[in-house]
């Protein structure tokens, strides 16, 4: 919700916000698909990343914050958007400072992200390019095929983590056709699963983050056991997985192209 701390000259109110500081990696990725790039004042230290951030070209250029509470003052913003914006460490500082603030939640279908899309797209005075952005995801979505045919996956994370349901990665192998090991396993939406227990529960696919190919160590290590290596095994991008947003889509196109070629 809107929270209108500061108070504002009735003729000014409904103007778009033109200093919008961002406290999230997801509202990163929200701002940069839906806001003026003359509007965003500030973005989160991670904003840049291609490991973490599915929009990190499209933040270049524009201001990276690190995580104080001065840098956001010095900025004096007239929307700051968080996950909740106001509990932020960087805010409670700034509390008394009466900024106004979009709290957003973590999106974990894709129902949300099309909430949360036009929470934003309202918020920064572009409703017509957030209903556009929602259509066009749509589309894409909508040709997708579902080729998993209730075939059974697990997102397996490096030190044995798996991903449960009524999250973002369950929403996306529904959409592909699959069912979540999890979810046949009783698993709550975070759990740790032992490669043996894996082993016997006999997946069809594993899902991992591309970037664990590499072994950095020993978490990583475990997910490259010679115990799964007959297990097809399906890479998606941390950075298209950790936030609901647009690459959304990214990672549902992936998914079922790589799942069909079984």
């Amino acid at each position: 919700m809107l929270a209108h701390g500061r108070a504002m000259p009735a003729a000014r109110a409904e103007e778009p916000p033109r200093r919008i500081v961002s406290l999230n990696l997801c509202a990163d990725q929200y701002l940069l698909a839906l806001a003026d790039r003359g509007q965003i004042a500030g973005l989160t230290h991670n904003a840049d990343k291609p490991e973490m951030s599915a929009a990190a070209a499209q933040a270049r250029g524009l201001r990276i914050l690190g995580q104080s509470a001065e840098e956001v003052l010095a900025i004096d913003p007239d929307l700051v958007v968080g996950m909740p914006a106001r509990r932020s460490a960087v805010m409670v500082p700034l509390r008394n400072r009466g900024y106004r603030s979009l709290d957003l939640r973590t999106a974990e279908s894709f129902a949300d992200i099309v909430e949360q899309t036009r929470k934003v797209a309202a918020a920064v005075g572009n409703p017509a390019r957030g209903e556009a952005l929602v259509a066009h995801m749509q589309r894409e979505l909508d040709a997708l095929p579902a080729p998993g045919k209730g075939r059974v996956a697990a997102y397996y994370q490096r030190r044995g983590f798996l991903t449960g349901t009524g999250t973002l990665i369950d929403d996306l192998m529904r959409r592909a056709g699959l069912v979540n090991l999890a979810g046949r396993l009783g698993k709550p939406p975070l759990s740790r699963l032992s490669i043996e227990e894996l082993v016997a529960a006999r997946p069809d696919f594993i899902i991992v983050d591309s970037a664990t190919d590499q072994v950095g160590d020993q978490g990583t290590e475990m997910l490259h056991h010679p115990a799964l290596k007959d297990i097809p095994r399906i890479r998606l991008p941390q950075a298209w997985t950790v936030c609901g947003g647009p690459a959304y889509v990214q990672a549902a196109r992936s998914l079922v192209a790589q799942v069909g070629r079984y």
